[in-house]
């Protein structure tokens, strides 16, 4: 009898389609560290091609391996390991994922130069699992709503001199936070701590929580990020997400927006320390930052997702550290 090859991104897409329709659809990437950065190539292919119409994979990427008992019942982890430079502590992580249960798919590298085998095969798979989840992947309809968002508010800018005027549901030695009127009234408190105690508690078993920074991308600052990622996830087990504004807009924007409806968000804006006109305009980049986490907090908000925005002020490190703090106390 003549059995038929399996063709890898068939059965790679198949495995991601049928996991997430069944409610493992938080894709947990764990990458050999030299080949670390596949992980934000394979992030942006996966949530802008599947996340819309209400469906979708949530790529988790550079989420620190936990203990097993940090994890709900909604992953699915792929573990892309490079042969010829491998952790040993990474191993020793995934084995015990796989002794306790939770579906572990093994990629093995031989050379870096395979990576192109491994884009092809992915984006082979991601065009299966599409299939699988009933939604088209080759379009990208709500990365549009943010920017017609933007535009408007980079319009109003030129005409007026000033973005729109906004009112902060509380503030503090110069950290403030926002919101819309809906959001707004689910949250309560009287300190930072206690306002994301209350937005972190609506966390619920199958939701994901995103951190979407408007900061500069820099060690430091993902450093105290991947603190607060860890403690979310080590106290309510949900899949974290974090990803540097603007950056993200296109690529896990899609799944935030057009996804399943399971995120609950936090998005980080700061003051710039230092500011540029953009050229032949009459507004700076820092407007246009502005103007882009603006815009997207609004569909974000359009679409009836759980979103809160902490804005840190001019001190970013010191505003960071005070979030790191708040959260360790908000989830004690």
């Amino acid at each position: 009898m003549c059995r038929r090859p399996i063709i890898p991104g068939l059965e790679l897409g198949a495995i991601l389609g049928l996991g997430a329709s069944r409610g493992r659809d938080k894709l947990t990437l764990i990458t050999s560290p030299r080949i670390h950065d596949f992980g934000a190539w394979l992030e942006q292919l996966i949530a802008e091609s599947t996340g819309k119409e209400g469906k979708g994979i949530i790529p988790v990427d550079r989420e620190p391996v936990g203990d097993p008992s940090v994890y709900g019942d909604d992953r699915l982890f792929v573990y892309i390991r490079l042969e010829s430079e491998y952790d040993a502590d990474q191993d020793t992580a995934v084995e015990a994922l796989e002794d306790a249960g939770q579906p572990v798919i093994r990629i093995l590298i031989a050379d870096v130069y395979d990576l192109g085998g491994e884009i092809f095969r992915w984006e082979f798979a991601t065009a299966v699992a599409g299939s699988i989840l009933g939604i088209n992947p080759f379009d990208q309809p709500d990365v549009e709503a943010s920017k017609i968002a933007t535009r408007k508010l980079t319009t109003e800018y030129e005409q007026t001199g000033a973005l729109p005027p906004e009112t902060p549901i509380w503030q503090h030695n110069g950290v403030q936070l926002f919101t819309n009127e809906e959001n707004a009234s689910e949250l309560s408190g009287s300190t930072l701590a206690e306002y994301l105690r209350s937005h972190l508690d609506r966390i619920a078993p199958g939701d994901y929580a995103a951190l979407l920074a408007y900061v500069q991308m820099t060690p430091e600052h993902e450093g105290v990020l991947t603190d607060i990622r860890r403690t979310i996830r080590d106290r309510t087990k949900a899949a974290t997400c974090l990803g540097f504004g603007p950056r993200f807009l296109h690529s896990t924007g899609q799944a935030y927006k057009g996804g399943p409806n399971s995120g609950v968000i936090l998005q980080i804006t700061c003051e710039d320390a230092a500011d540029l006109l953009v050229p032949g305009q009459t507004y700076t980049f820092g407007t246009v930052k502005a103007a882009q986490a603006r815009g997207d907090f609004e569909v974000l908000a359009e679409r009836g997702r759980r979103a809160l925005r902490v804005h840190l002020g001019s001190d970013v490190d010191a505003g960071l550290d005070e979030l790191r703090e708040a959260i360790e106390t908000a989830l004690a």
